[in-house]
């Protein structure tokens, strides 16, 4: 039986700041209707009437959904009008959220865009996690790990470093430490008593088809100890073992998108604080 094709349509995108925020709840909608594909168009920094202008022409040429965060008052009904004249969908997917915290609160929104992104102590917050992901990235600058918020180990090829640059785009200073058969690990691993240290694992059998993946993308022979079938489950009991000798949690990433791991190294680290 052919399966059905996915319905196709037009996502217009239209955000007065970096689109960030939108992007992710607009793909997180659409994830959930998989018989579905959009085609996005995405319109960031909309601020004045010609850039919005441009924007409605391109929507009047494809017509679809359009969603939305604007604060100006002015463009915010005007694209909302031209969407009415050309019957199409328009949303404000901020709106509800808006609504709720300044009935609750009792107060009105600053209207200012891109709020979220203010180059405050946060945002050099984010920079400076960053930096020293970046530089503690695979064993390397071992000497001051207790720096560290959160320091992942594992075996190659278990997601530890994209999931360190997720976490330190949320401001966590966050190393990653390869688990390594006949190498060392850096003597300051099973000392440093700030970070939390958790263990990335998977299945065998994923590793191994990743780690083919990987050695074909540079061309380099698949016969090895590296993809061996005994030789990688022994790798991952080892890493496991080592995991269980120091009481590090470890999270099986075999199903997991970089984002959900980094979601549950993150539950683990916000419940640590709370004792601490």
């Amino acid at each position: 039986m052919k399966m059905a094709s996915k319905r196709v349509f037009h996502l217009h995108l239209v955000s007065d700041a970096t689109g960030e925020t939108l992007n992710a709840v607009a793909r997180a909608a659409c994830a959930q209707f998989e018989d579905a594909q959009p085609i996005e168009h995405v319109y960031a920094l909309v601020r004045g009437p010609k850039q919005l202008e441009r924007v409605l022409g391109e929507i009047e040429s494809a017509p679809g959904i359009v969603m939305f965060t604007m604060v100006n008052e002015e463009l915010r009904e005007r694209l909302e009008a031209r969407c009415l004249d050309i019957q199409t969908p328009c949303i404000s997917v901020l709106d509800p959220v808006m609504g709720a915290l300044g009935s609750y609160l009792g107060k009105k929104s600053s209207h200012k865009p891109g709020s979220q992104h203010t180059m405050n102590a946060e945002y050099f917050g984010r920079i400076e996690a960053l930096n020293y992901t970046m530089s503690h990235d695979d064993g390397q600058s071992a000497g001051d790990l207790n720096d560290a918020d959160i320091i992942l180990v594992g075996v190659s090829r278990t997601s530890k470093t994209p999931t360190c640059i997720y976490l330190a785009n949320r401001g966590i200073k966050a190393a990653n430490i390869p688990i390594v058969p006949g190498v060392v690990l850096p003597p300051d691993l099973e000392t440093a008593k700030h970070p939390l240290i958790v263990g990335l694992t998977t299945s065998p059998d994923r590793l191994i088809q990743i780690r083919k993946n990987r050695l074909l993308s540079l061309h380099e022979n698949t016969q090895t100890a590296y993809v061996d079938q005994d030789a990688v489950e022994e790798e991952v009991a080892v890493a496991r073992k080592l995991c269980a000798r120091n009481g590090w949690p470890v999270i099986d990433v075999t199903r997991r998108s970089i984002e959900e791991t980094a979601a549950a190294v993150l539950n683990l680290y916000n419940e640590r604080q709370k004792v601490s």
